[in-house]
């Protein structure tokens, strides 16, 4: 059995699994989300344990999701506690199938639980009796916090009750399963303690946290504590969690830092956790989402997740942790051909990569605790923004190609820079620059698409513009690390309402690679000829 994961794949067990399969379900259909993963990258399956508040295995401490439901008014619901009870009735539990078909497939399996999940008016259907009778234990029922606070209605874990409620079912879980490993979910719910007594806080979560760090050594010093947290550390204090002071006290094997919960983001900086961890056995996986979300791309392809999966690498992480990768059922080859790639970062290397600046208006952003703040610090690392008239904007992109090596070996087939600006006119002028170098318009194939019609765009209709597509010679290509761009609106149209703003929405840089000098790009190149400059 392989022990310290490289490629950890969260799956919440749910969406792509118990919910589609009519019931009764059966032992297969059960262990079919394990089959699914088998001879990939992945080392191990972190398996979400119902949704936080209720569970779907055979719990004796917990309640199984569904049981005090009369009711209901989702049918995926009524289909999930349908599934896991009658694998229940039959001697079947749920979480023990999966656990053993794991190991017998020689994956790792850890078991996943969002810790602090939202009270009973938060999808009522899924909600436990003891949330129900123990509103006086969420953070709201203090009086001191604002309505309007997105924790009000999540346990407070000021209290006692809250926290052992909590404990002994990750306990029974730890004890009860031959599991390798808990994940304590902290990041998807992440609201723990009223706002202003969270800082002060923070030892009750560090006190509670060698506590299960406790159980899960007793008997099997080899199964591991593992804790998602928001990737920043001044996000993580203000929270009430210390991971510092974790690492040095030795009570977690692994830290997950994400900042969003679905979209994969190329501004993930794991600096400041690997920092805390360099001299200790503690790991660090960066959370790896699998969503763009854009009005022009929904999933990540594989150049995309292999620009941003090089870039964590490059941080000095132990692991990636691939959180909703699940959403991508059923799976595609693409799927697997992400998979196969991503622990290595050396065959990477020579490999396409599509690099882009992530949008703040998508919708899943919006859940994330960690967007706001750093909207805040990197106000133009994240789209749209706003370009007035000589005001220069910068950008900072991260890249992880090493193209002065590949070009030596005569590798680099191309480095395309794409910028699209919205709500401007064929008479409005810029200037480009990228590392302080300006981009010369001889370079530059710039694509109308002022208007869009219905039904063109895959997602948003009013997300037009202008495109300036820069296909860089060696001088400008894009080096190894932090790139800065530079945008600046020389002149604007003066016949437009002042209501019209001119907005960058589309930051992207592609490097595109033969698979040997003077080799095709692509079986259709034999026929089609060089198309260095198709792809715009």
């Amino acid at each position: 059995m392989k022990t310290h994961p490289k490629i950890m794949f969260y799956h919440d067990g749910r969406h792509p699994h118990m919910y589609r399969y009519e019931p009764p379900m059966s032992k297969d259909e059960m262990n079919a989300m394990i089959d699914e993963l088998v001879s990939t990258s992945v080392d191990a399956v972190v398996y979400c344990l119902g949704e936080g508040r209720t569970m779907l295995h055979d719990t004796q401490v917990g309640e199984l999701l569904g049981h005090n439901v009369d009711k209901w008014d989702h049918a995926a619901f009524r289909r999930v506690h349908q599934n896991a009870a009658s694998l229940i009735n039959k001697g079947h539990d749920p979480l023990q199938l999966i656990c053993d078909r794991a190991h017998e497939k020689n994956l790792l399996f850890y078991a996943n639980l969002i810790v602090n999940a939202g009270g009973p008016d938060s999808v009522p259907m899924r909600c436990s009796d003891f949330r129900k009778n123990n509103t006086h234990l969420e953070i709201g029922a203090s009086g001191n916090v604002d309505e309007s606070f997105k924790g009000y209605d999540h346990l407070d874990f000021q209290h006692n009750e809250a926290r052992d409620e909590r404990f002994a079912l990750i306990e029974e879980t730890i004890t009860k399963y031959p599991i390798d490993g808990f994940e304590l979910n902290l990041f998807s719910a992440p609201w723990f303690f009223q706002p202003e007594k969270a800082y002060e806080s923070r030892q009750i979560m560090t006190d509670w946290i060698s506590k299960i760090y406790e159980i899960t050594k007793q008997g099997n010093s080899n199964k591991e504590l593992v804790v998602r947290i928001p990737n920043n550390i001044d996000r993580c204090l203000s929270l009430g969690f210390d991971p510092e002071k974790w690492v040095e006290l030795g009570i977690v094997d692994a830290l997950v830092g994400q900042i969003e919960e679905y979209i994969i983001n190329p501004v993930n900086d794991l600096r400041s956790l690997v920092k805390i961890t360099s001299e200790s056995k503690c790991r660090v996986y960066a959370a790896l989402g699998f969503d763009v979300n854009t009005d022009r791309l929904k999933t990540a392809s594989a150049s995309i997740t292999r620009a941003i999966a090089s870039n964590y690498w490059d941080q000095g992480i132990d692991g990636l942790y691939l959180t909703q990768w699940f959403a991508e059922w059923p799976y595609s080859p693409e799927f697997y051909d992400k998979l196969r790639d991503l622990p290595h970062r050396d065959i990477m290397d020579y490999k396409d990569k599509f690099y882009f600046i992530p949008k703040y208006s998508t919708a899943h952003f919006s859940s994330s605790p960690e967007i706001s703040t750093q909207k805040d610090q990197k106000a133009n690392n994240f789209l749209p923004v706003t370009l007035n008239t000589s005001n220069t904007k910068k950008f900072i992109l991260p890249v992880a190609d090493n193209l002065e090596k590949w070009e030596q070996q005569e590798r680099v087939h191309d480095v395309l820079l794409r910028i699209r600006i919205q709500d401007i006119t064929e008479l409005n002028e810029f200037e480009f620059k990228i590392n302080n170098k300006k981009l010369p318009f001889s370079l530059c194939r710039k694509i109308n698409q002022l208007y869009v019609m219905p039904g063109s765009a895959p997602r948003d209709r009013v997300m037009g513009g202008y495109w300036f597509i820069f296909h860089l010679t060696s001088e400008y290509w894009p080096v190894k690390g932090n790139n800065e761009i530079d945008i600046t609106l020389l002149n604007r149209e003066s016949d437009l309402s002042d209501e019209i703003i001119c907005k960058v929405i589309d930051i992207e840089l592609e490097t595109k690679y033969l698979k040997g000098k003077n080799f095709h790009r692509e079986f259709s190149d034999l026929e089609l000829g060089p198309h260095e400059f198709r792809g715009s």
